[in-house]
Parts: C-alpha cells; structure tokens; sequence
C-alpha cells in the first residue's frame, strides 16, 4: 500500500509593531486555496508544495492536500484567521487519521497570532495532540524563521530555504518530502537540534549574496553531506517580530547516532552568525541622498534601483512611506518610477477617473505618519488603471499570478507612481510592466523591497543602493519600542550577555 500523506501550507511572518491584525479576509484576498484548487496553481512553480509532490510522485505517496494559505507579511494573524486555517489542516488530520502515515507542512516560522506567540508551535501542538507522538511530521520553514523550542518538541523534520531572494522553495519541499519518505520507511528516525543566538537577527538577514553570510549556507549543505545529518537549516531570524524567542537560530536534523555531531554542527554555525555580528553589508542612504543620486544618474546601463528597505511590504512595513517619494519629487529627478505606493484611498479616487485626468489628491502616509512622513497632497495625471493582476515571469514568481486589487499609474513630475490597494513587496518585473512601467525607460526605479528585488530587477539595473526611508522596518531597531524579548539582545544592548559569547 502506498504511503499517505497529508499535507498542507500555513504561511505568514508577522510584524507586531504593526497596527490592527492580519485578518481570514487577508488570506482570502492572497491565497486561501483547498485541495485541489492549491494543487492546480502551486502544483508545478516554485513552491513547497510542489516539491511535496515531487517527493511523492518518486515516492508513490497517495497525497491529500489540505489547504494552502498565505497571507502578506502584516500585523499579528487574528484568532478567526489562525483557528480557520488550523482547522482546516487539523480537521483533514483527524478526518484521514486511520490511513495517514505522515505529514509536510510549509510554514514560515514568525508567525505571531494575537493570542500567543508562536503560531507554528500551536498548529503543531494541535495536529500533535491528533495524530499522536510518533508519526513523522515534516516541515518547511523559511529562511526568516523564529524557530522555538516548542516547534522543535513537535515535528522531527526541518528544512529551511538556503537563498535570500528565497529562490529553493521547490527544493527545500523536495528535500523535506525525501526525508519525510526515509522516516515513513523506518530507514531514519530524525529528530532536530536547535542552537539559538541573543541577536535580533542575523547581521545581513541570512543575504546569500553577502560573502560571509553565505558562506553559512555552503557549509550547511555540506554538512548535510556528512552521515547521520539529514538536514542542516540557518534561520535568520526576523527583527521586526518581537516575541521571547525571536533571534537567528541553527537546526540539524539528524539519525540516531548523530546527535552529537548534529549539536557541534549547529552551535558551531549559530556561533560564526554572533562573531560576525558587527559586519553589516548594506550601506544605507538618507532619502536626500538617494534622491540627487537618482537625479544625476546615467541610465545608460539600465535604471539606478534604489531599495526602500525600511518600507517593505514583505517585512510588514505599511509600504505607503512618503519620506523617499517626497526627496525625488523635491530634487527634480526624472523619468522615474516609484513601487509600489499601498493607499487604497488613493487608488479607488483614481478610479473613479480615466486615462489621461488631471487629478489633484492625497498619497501615502495614513498609515503611521511617524515611520516614513505623512500623506502628500500631489497633481499629476492618470496614466493606466487597472485590477491589479499579474503573472510573474522571474526566478520568485514564475507562473504565479496575484493582485494588487484596483491599481492605478498616477505620473508626478515625471514619476510614475504605482498606486495599488493589496499590498506586496517588488519580487518580479511583471509587477510593473503589467502596469506599463518598463524599467529601461527610467532614469530611477524605486522598489519596496529589503533584498527578494535583486532576483529580478539587479540584472536590469545600472546600479543598486538601498535607502533608510524611516518606516516601520527601518534597520535602526532602536526606534521600534521591544517588550517582549529576553534581554540582552544584540544590538539593542551591548554588554550583559552570558560568558562564553
């Protein structure tokens, strides 16, 4: 008989410093698909699941596929939102509990529901108390995870991406699945180790462009190389999710007979992520600075990219910070464009114009007007309206297709500014030449984006910088109030940590 095998895909990292909560609506308005639905979009892209069903397909599994639900980085998920999509994955648990013989789930690893702080460590305790102590679980996590020790006591198997911009996400699937396989077959019985480190985060955020970080990561596939060691994972951590737990951790999964070894293993990489603490890669520019680079810059190569890394939507950022569009329009700098602009207000007046009005209205800042300056009362014309669709064609979103909701092309000056309703940080071309923004026709292109953008939009660009604008995740953590982490975290402090660091 085949091997069962459910599977399932819960995915949200969660900025609580941001206001209200990512509500079941959210999901619906990203990615809340059942069954077969997830299987036709996710089924042959670069995704989790199907590397799940790569494994199975090898395998002979006869798969049931749960639900697979994503949600934009945002506030803390809502408890109608966390007890639905759990309960979808625990119901389908319970329902084939008599045939099923193991589980894969892709999770991120930060995120925080309103009532706890540990959302996997919750669907995981949950589906624990279903399907008893023994049947392995496999797990995906992203790069960016928080993994706690609840998260460990729960599943056997994690795997974690390797590459920020996040391009394995098939192959991290693919690897979980295999193991996932051995441990049904009873040719391994893993369990995972956990070294965790007092830093908000890792340095560069786990950046496998950066020479020393990425070194971490061609020395955990090696490692895994090694017998007995299944699985070695470098979780960066996310500093804008402040609960007890948070900070970069390392994870082996491991044989028996390999535990030692897997501890060495993951102190010894947790260890090199706190000596290289002080080395930060990014040099990051004033709005002022970044604006007359744009305005001088010779576009001959392809357009300056400049990187609003503290407004990043993929970071929970509200992506409507004004602070960097206000310093371009102030400098003269065009042709530009400026992506994407997150104002539903905005989007929906420009709607109720046509192509080629002169509109006078309020943009941005509405959110928080203190993280990234208050709105902009600008004149400029409507240059494209439309309802947000787009299919990726780079190495993120290839073949997936998501909406920006009604979104409008509103030039300033110069600038064309894509002003859209849902939010989304920029990982792929096609979310602005779907729109009619061509990068090559721009002198500048400003992405919301900490570091997924350089996938698609380094190879067209003359030059890449990346800019402070001061919003919600700006890399001075200092200004965003912690309550929650154990203390002494670096770098919110510099001294007090415990001998031996």
């Amino acid at each position: 008989m085949p091997f069962h095998v459910l599977t399932g895909a819960f995915v949200h990292e969660s900025n609580t410093f941001k206001k209200g909560e990512t509500t079941l609506q959210d999901f619906r308005d990203d990615v809340l698909d059942i069954g077969q639905a997830a299987i036709d979009r996710f089924g042959d892209v670069n995704d989790e699941l199907a590397g799940f069903l790569d494994a199975g397909r090898a395998a002979g599994w006869h798969i049931t596929h749960s639900v697979s639900a994503h949600a934009n980085p945002g506030a803390p998920v809502s408890r109608e939102a966390f007890d639905h999509i759990a309960g979808l994955i625990c119901d389908a648990a319970s329902m084939h509990r008599a045939t099923l013989n193991g589980i894969a789930l892709s999770l991120h690893g930060s995120m925080v529901p309103g009532f706890c702080e540990d959302g996997e460590g919750e669907l995981l305790r949950r589906l624990r108390a279903i399907v008893g102590p023994e049947m392995p679980i496999a797990v995906t996590l992203d790069l960016h995870a928080m993994v706690t020790p609840a998260m460990i006591a729960q599943a056997q198997i994690f795997v974690s991406y390797k590459t920020y911009p996040h391009v394995d996400m098939r192959e991290t699937g693919h690897h979980a699945g295999r193991l996932l396989d051995a441990a049904m077959r009873g040719d391994i019985r893993p369990r995972t180790v956990r070294a965790h480190r007092p830093m908000l985060d890792e340095v560069n955020s786990g950046r496998t462009d950066v020479a020393d970080t990425a070194a971490l990561y061609t020395d955990a596939r090696a490692h895994e190389a090694e017998p007995g060691i299944l699985a070695v994972s470098v979780n960066a951590g996310f500093s804008e999710a402040d609960i007890t737990e948070m900070g970069p951790t390392v994870l082996v999964t491991h044989d028996d007979g390999a535990a030692a070894r897997a501890c060495d293993i993951a102190e010894g990489l947790a260890h090199r992520m706190w000596e290289s603490r002080g080395h930060v890669a990014n040099t990051f520019l004033t709005p002022a600075e970044a604006a007359a680079m744009a305005r001088d810059f010779d576009s001959a190569d392809g357009p300056l990219v400049i990187a609003d890394f503290a407004d990043n939507p993929g970071a929970g950022a509200y992506g409507d910070a004004t602070a960097l569009l206000a310093a371009l329009l102030e400098s003269g700098a065009h042709p530009g464009a400026f992506a994407p602009m997150i104002d539903p207000e905005a989007a929906a007046e420009l709607h109720r114009h046509k192509v080629g009005d002169t509109v006078t209205l309020l943009i941005g800042g509405k959110c928080d007007a203190t993280f990234g300056g208050g709105p902009l009362r600008l004149t400029g014309n409507v240059v494209h309206l439309s309802d947000g669709t787009y299919t990726g064609d780079g190495p993120i979103l290839g073949g997936i297709t998501h909406s920006f909701g009604p979104t409008a092309v509103f030039r300033v000056q110069g600038i064309d500014i894509l002003i859209v309703t849902l939010p989304g940080q920029m990982l792929d071309l096609q979310q602005v030449r779907a729109f009619g923004i061509e990068p090559a026709r721009q002198r500048f292109l400003v992405v919301k984006s900490m570091q997924h953008f350089r996938a698609a939009f380094e190879p067209v660009a003359g030059r890449v910088i990346v800019c402070d604008s001061g919003a919600l995740a700006t890399p001075q953590a200092h200004l965003r109030p912690y309550t929650r982490v154990r203390r002494p975290v670096w770098p919110l402090d510099r001294e007090g940590f415990p001998p031996g660091l």
